[in-house]
């Protein structure tokens, strides 16, 4: 496992964080970015907030990246990619974001219970989830390349 970076520049962190959002702007003249990411995540604005889930990719969904694709895990089985995309739509529907969950590799199939729960909170609560999750797996594709 790799240590946190002091310093990290916008294409890293754009690589990190799936867009080149305010929040990798903001990162890339941060000392200790990932170490801050989540301090400077919740700073954001609302729109800021949205700006950075709704770059990362849907889970079940096509993958923006290699590293994408490969950290969704794995599942093909058509029922459980429906479900996933009908929860997807329902969840941005409900709270205007997108459904953004840490999978490391775990089976599809085991998110959609986490959607499903996930749909019965606040969207204030699901803000900061989604904020919090993206950070994790920053700072896990980080440790792990």
């Amino acid at each position: 496992m790799r240590e946190l970076p002091r310093q990290l520049n916008a294409e890293q962190l754009t690589e990190l964080f799936e867009g080149r959002t305010r929040l990798v702007e903001q990162l890339a003249s941060t000392e200790d970015p990932l170490g801050q990411a989540r301090a400077v995540a919740r700073a954001l604005s609302e729109a800021e907030k949205k700006e950075m889930l709704d770059a990362h990719p849907a889970i079940g969904g096509a993958p923006t990246s290699e590293r994408s694709r490969r950290e969704q895990g794995t599942d093909d089985d058509p029922e459980v990619l429906a479900e996933l995309a009908r929860l997807n739509e329902e969840y941005e529907e409900r709270f205007g974001f997108r459904f953004v969950v840490f999978v490391n590799e775990r089976p599809r199939r085991e998110i959609v219970p986490v959607l499903r729960e996930r749909l019965q909170r606040t969207r204030e609560e699901e803000l900061a989830t989604g904020v919090d999750e993206l950070v994790q797996i920053a700072v896990q594709r980080w440790r792990t390349s």
